[in-house]
Parts: structure tokens; C-alpha cells; sequence
């Protein structure tokens, strides 16, 4: 063998090597970070009510959290909010506690939104919390409170910004007119937010998922093109670093589509599953275990003209025909600048806390029915239990086809016997015509 043959062969070894290198490490990388084990799974799957916060420096404004968007108001002029936002009423046992009383089982924070605006003492950023005249951590003070009620958490964490200047704003949707001149460095703003990651991973205890939200601000959304990012956002690296640094954090991405590798649960932003009532919904409806989101107005953030308020009833029923498509339900509230909860949120909760102290079983640890929700009502199941919640005003006798045999059929808590009859072809009828109805929600307990 001449010189030259010995190191081309050398040189094919070493390739090879190095292939098999890799391999072996995607593998390993596969192999120690799986993500969340099955219990962290049916815990989300089960949990079925969360707390969404959307609170910040924008606040001070009261035109909601995309106010800096919205008002094209610059750097340097929100910058001055920086010395304006000061919550001396926040207090993180009451936040904790009204989430707990209301029936939730987490509390899904705003850590960062798009604004940039950081909400616990970041080493990465001057442009946060604890530069403000409050001065204090408040993602510590929230984490800490969780930790001590037994109420599992989530950070919330925008991937755009229209603050910072390595962000990609030139390709961005949004964020245009808040005066950024200097040419944006992508590397830079990866590294930044896989920075800002580590430290809400490390620094806060057990962190039961990571929601990001953005994406959708670098889409091209041509007919030609898709829905095709612009940029790389590095999701291998991102994801992997979550799980492994955290490996039962659940992660979930509100980019309005197909769930993409890594990623742990999907999210409907104000719509419930497969429904697009706001135009950007109708995503495919994947395995993962699911969420909707929704306000208690029509604000995210504080704004102090939304007065359109749902009704108890009304957010009852999101709650139920969201457990209907086996989903969880999140219910935003956006706190006041001096960090307290308005009253027109707790009201509500309240009343919803209450309901579901009687009406819990029929939601938490439910799988979706073997209907979708339908005009008068939605069904959840559990073990051999089969739940009919009578939303709405329905005829005096309902009709469906059920892929079970019926045992027997009662309301729920009461136990009072409902006539019904086994007709042909799986149908099952049910006599409403004598049947007490409740104020929000008459449940029906089928045994089957």
C-alpha cells in the first residue's frame, strides 16, 4: 500500500469513526433526555384547570401587555416604565392561594413577555424587576409560594422581543416601529435566551413546564411557502437543554401548529381543540396531551376600559367542554400595576372554586368523551363512569349513540334515578322530561 492509500484510508476511518461518533451521541442525547416520564404526563393529562398570569412592566400602562406593539412606542420611551412599575401590593401567598381555591392545579407565569421585560433578577438583562422600585424577585417569590401550597408551575417565556436589538426584528411581524436601528446578531439572541433558560431552571426549584410563545413572529405564512420559519430557532438545542437540565419539564410551544419534535403538549390559544374561531386556530388535533387558553375579559394583560367580563356560567362551560376534548383549561387574569388581583377575577373564580368542590370529580382525571361537546353539553368519562353535562336547554328526551351498555343512569351527587332505554344499534335514549336542572350544569352519572 503506497503513502497515499494508507492516508486515504486513515481518512475513511476516521470519517467513519467520527460518523459512528455521532451517532452514538445523538443516541445517548435520545437516551438521557426523553423528556417527562408517563406519571409527569397523565399529571398534566389529568389536571385538567390552570392558572395563566399575565402581568409586567406593561401593566403600568393598562392597555394590555402588546401595549408597546400596539402604541409603536420606542426603546428608550418604555424604557422609563423601568422606574414607574413598583407592585408594593403583590403578594405571592394570595396569588398562589387564589389559584388553589379556585380549583386549579398550576399556575402557568409570564416570566418574560414580548416586551423583554424580565421578571426575576436575571443575570443576563438590566431590563428587569429587580431594577425597578419594588426591587424584588418576583418569579422567587411565586416559585417559593408553589412550592410551599403543593401547586405545580410553569413559566411562560416569549422567544421574540421587541426590546432587544440582537432579536431578528427586520424579518419579524411585530415590533416594527419601537426604533431599533442596529443590525440584529441571531447567535447572540440564542445564546441570551438559552441563558435566561438555565437560569429559571436552575435557580427555582422543580419547574413543571416551559411555555413558549413567538414563534409565529418569524413565520413567512406565504401561500407559496408555508408556514416556514424565516429563522432557525434552534429547538434541538433549547429543547434539550430544558430536559436536560429539568427532564420531567413538560414543554409546549403556541405557534398555532402541528406539535414539532421534542415538545410535549399542544396548546390552542382561545379556541378549543380543532376549532379556529379566531382565524390563526384549526391546528391538527395530535396524541400529546392538550391545553386551551382563554381570558376572563378579553385582555391577556391589564387593560382598564375591558369591561366584557364572562359570566360564571360562561367560563364553567369553556371549563367543560374543554374536559369534553379531553383538554386542560388555562384562565388567564392580568393583575393590577400595584400587583394586586382585581375583584372582577377573584368573583369569578371564586364562584368556579365552588362549583367545582361539588362537580371536581367530573372533570379532573376525566378522558375525553366518546363525543365530541356538542350544542347542549359535553361528556367526560373515568373508569366506568360515563358524565352527560346538560349545558344548555335540550329537548325532552336526548339520543345518543354509546359505545358502552349502560348500567344505570342518575344525577350526579343526588343519585336520583333518570329513565332511559337501550334502543338498537348502540343508541341509548334519556328521559330529561322530569329532570331538575342546576345553574350551570346538570350532570348525569352513567355506570357502565
Amino acid at each position: 500500500m503506497t503513502s497515499h492509500q494508507s492516508h486515504s484510508s486513515n481518512k475513511s476511518r476516521f470519517r467513519l469513526f467520527f460518523f459512528i461518533f455521532l451517532l452514538f451521541s445523538f443516541t445517548m442525547q435520545a437516551q438521557t433526555n426523553p423528556g417527562p416520564d408517563a406519571a409527569t404526563r397523565h399529571w398534566f393529562d389529568s389536571a385538567r384547570f390552570g392558572m395563566f398570569i399575565h402581568w409586567g412592566v406593561s401593566s403600568v400602562l393598562g392597555q394590555g401587555e402588546w401595549v408597546m406593539n400596539n402604541r409603536n412606542i420606542q426603546v428608550h420611551e418604555y424604557n422609563r416604565l423601568l422606574r414607574i412599575f413598583n407592585p408594593i401590593y403583590f403578594d405571592a401567598q394570595k396569588w398562589v392561594s387564589t389559584a388553589k381555591n379556585a380549583g386549579m392545579q398550576y399556575i402557568t407565569l409570564i416570566t418574560r413577555h414580548h416586551d423583554g421585560f424580565s421578571l426575576w433578577d436575571t443575570k443576563q438583562s438590566d431590563w428587569k424587576i429587580t431594577n425597578t422600585p419594588y426591587g424584588k424577585d418576583i418569579v422567587k417569590q411565586i416559585a417559593d409560594e408553589c412550592h410551599r401550597q403543593g401547586m405545580k408551575l410553569f413559566f411562560y417565556y416569549s422567544l421574540l422581543d421587541w426590546y432587544r436589538s440582537d432579536y431578528q426584528y427586520e424579518t419579524g411581524r411585530t415590533g416594527k416601529g419601537t426604533g431599533r436601528t442596529a443590525k440584529s446578531d441571531w447567535s447572540s439572541y440564542i445564546n441570551f435566551m438559552k441563558a435566561q433558560l438555565t437560569e429559571l431552571l436552575t435557580n427555582y426549584g422543580p419547574v413543571a413546564g416551559i411555555w413558549f410563545d413567538g414563534h409565529w413572529d418569524q413565520l413567512d405564512n406565504d401561500h407559496d411557502k408555508g408556514q416556514q420559519s424565516k429563522v432557525d430557532w434552534h429547538y434541538d438545542e433549547i429543547y434539550g437543554l430544558i430536559h436536560r437540565l429539568q427532564p420531567n419539564c413538560m414543554i409546549g410551544n403556541n405557534h398555532h401548529l402541528t406539535p414539532l419534535p421534542g415538545e410535549d403538549f399542544q396548546m390552542f390559544e382561545k379556541d378549543l381543540p380543532g376549532e379556529n374561531t379566531t382565524g390563526f386556530g384549526g391546528a391538527s388535533i395530535s396524541a400529546l396531551p392538550l391545553e386551551t387558553c382563554e381570558t376572563i375579559n378579553d385582555s391577556w394583560g391589564f387593560n382598564i376600559s375591558d369591561r366584557k367580563y364572562k359570566s360564571p356560567r360562561a367560563l364553567i362551560h369553556y371549563l367543560v367542554r374543554a374536559a369534553g376534548n379531553g383538554a386542560n383549561f388555562l384562565l388567564n387574569i392580568g393583575p393590577l400595576p400595584n400587583g394586586e388581583i382585581q375583584p372582577e377575577f377573584t368573583e369569578r373564580l371564586d364562584t368556579m372554586g365552588k362549583w367545582l368542590n361539588q362537580y371536581g370529580p367530573t372533570i379532573y382525571g376525566t378522558r375525553r368523551g366518546f363525543i365530541r361537546p356538542q350544542p347542549w353539553g359535553a361528556v367526560t368519562e373515568k373508569d366506568n363512569k360515563v358524565y352527560i353535562h346538560l349545558l344548555e336547554a335540550a329537548d325532552e328526551k336526548l339520543f345518543l349513540k354509546v359505545p358502552y351498555k349502560i348500567r344505570t343512569v342518575k344525577t350526579y351527587g343526588g343519585l336520583q334515578p333518570v329513565k332511559f332505554q337501550a334502543l338498537p344499534d348502540n343508541y341509548l335514549m334519556i328521559d330529561l322530561k322530569d329532570l331538575p336542572r342546576q345553574e350551570f350544569d346538570t350532570v348525569l352519572e352513567l355506570t357502565i
